[in-house]
């Protein structure tokens, strides 16, 4: 079986060809500069050269034509007719509380995803032009939503509802709803798996870390609590997010620095988290090096990083009544050995004890804590578009999910 996951963003389209039977990432690739001129595709397939187009790419109804074009390529493609795609996955980012679980694309579940426009205005209208370009040109293709905030459903109301009034909960559906959900969920999964257990009575926290940062409180399988919340802002510090902020700074900042609204929505999503208090980079290899050049500000935003992941971890193993697993995942979780070391440095109360030659070496899946820890922590490479393949197929043939 061959699935098409899609993840479509304002300019920009990241594909890849899945067996799920098979486990195989056969091609993939991305859309970069969609409405440009000079719009690039990037591909790369399986025993193939690698091939990177260029042209003028002007909506996602034409990147898809690239990209089907770039599959069914003789000297570069892995498919001979577009109908041995059998049906197409899509990364939907917001399901708010209609959605949560993947389902099948149907007019009604694209009328949903329309009415959760307003709860994300910059991802999901791209989400549906990726949608909508896959009826157009894959009109036989089944298609399936994965959303981000799915595998945060269960949450509890003591957990999502925030302290406002409850008619603006209500009325405006403003609560937590947490995202990377698919992540969450497929590491929690496999650090099941790593402890060799059922999931009944595990007790993980799950930290993806990349440009976006959150941590999830994952008992017996299920999401019970997440850092990120009405909007991916709030939780952990990230690459130019605020994270946890107290709300009367925002009131405070319009008035002293005369800001409008839109220009203090940009200064703590786009000019805040690391960059913003580093004044080097909001990529955390840039700040490593340097930190190791003697560089104190770098220093000090890898800190207040920690730090916040730190008190994360141990607030999530309050709330899971003690822990049995702390997982690593995303950009800084799998790469990084140094905000491993420091988040995990004052936690051998929680009874974890970190290897350091572990926490060091290697590149993929793996163990960091000791032998004899109590709870163990490990490096987990995500799979997103696994889990949407998986979900994809299991919809398409009828097996739950």
């Amino acid at each position: 079986m061959n699935i098409l996951v899609l993840n479509s963003g304002s300019s920009s389209l990241k594909y890849q060809m899945i067996d799920p039977d098979a486990g195989k990432v056969l091609a993939s690739g991305s859309v970069e500069r969609i409405g440009m001129a000079d719009a690039v595709l990037t591909h790369r397939a399986e025993g193939r050269e690698p091939v990177k187009v260029s042209g003028e790419i002007l909506d996602h109804g034409i990147a898809i034509e690239y990209v089907l074009a770039v599959l069914l390529s003789r000297n570069h493609g892995v498919i001979a007719d577009r109908r041995e795609i059998d049906a197409v996955g899509h990364r939907v980012v917001h399901g708010g509380e209609l959605f949560t679980r993947s389902v099948r694309i149907t007019d009604e579940v694209i009328r949903g995803i329309r009415d959760c426009l307003e709860l994300a205005p910059l991802h999901n209208p791209h989400n549906l032009r990726g949608i909508e370009a896959c009826r157009d040109h894959l009109p036989e293709a089944p298609q399936v939503a994965v959303f981000d905030t799915a595998f945060h459903g269960t949450l509890p109301p003591e957990a999502f509802l925030y302290g406002l009034p409850y008619v603006l909960y209500t009325r405006h559906k403003i609560r937590r709803y947490g995202f990377h959900g698919t992540s969450h969920r497929y590491v929690s999964e496999r650090a099941i798996q790593l402890l060799g257990r059922g999931a009944e009575g595990t007790r993980i926290v799950t930290c993806h870390l990349g440009n976006g940062c959150s941590a999830a409180a994952i008992l017996d399988g299920r999401s019970v609590d997440t850092s990120m919340g009405f909007t991916p802002l709030e939780g952990l510090l990230m690459g130019t997010r605020t994270g946890d902020l107290d709300p009367s700074v925002v009131l405070y900042l319009m008035g002293k620095e005369e800001l409008s609204m839109a220009e203090v929505s940009s200064l703590m999503n786009k000019h805040s988290g690391l960059i913003g208090l580093s004044g080097v980079s909001s990529d955390m290899r840039e700040l490593e090096t340097a930190i190791a050049s003697g560089n104190a500000r770098a220093e000090l935003a890898l800190d207040v990083f920690t730090s916040r992941l730190r008190k994360y971890i141990g607030a999530y193993a309050a709330t899971l009544g003690g822990l049995d697993a702390v997982v690593f995942t995303g950009g800084i979780g799998e790469n990084s050995a140094l905000v491993r070391q420091k988040t995990l440095n004052g936690l051998q109360f929680l009874g974890l004890t970190l290897d350091s030659d572990r926490n060091a070496t290697g590149t993929r899946e793996r163990e960091i804590t000791t032998a004899d820890s109590r709870a163990r922590a490990f490096v987990i490479p995500t799979d997103e578009e696994g889990v949407i393949a998986r979900d994809t197929r299991a919809i398409i043939s009828g097996t739950p999910t």
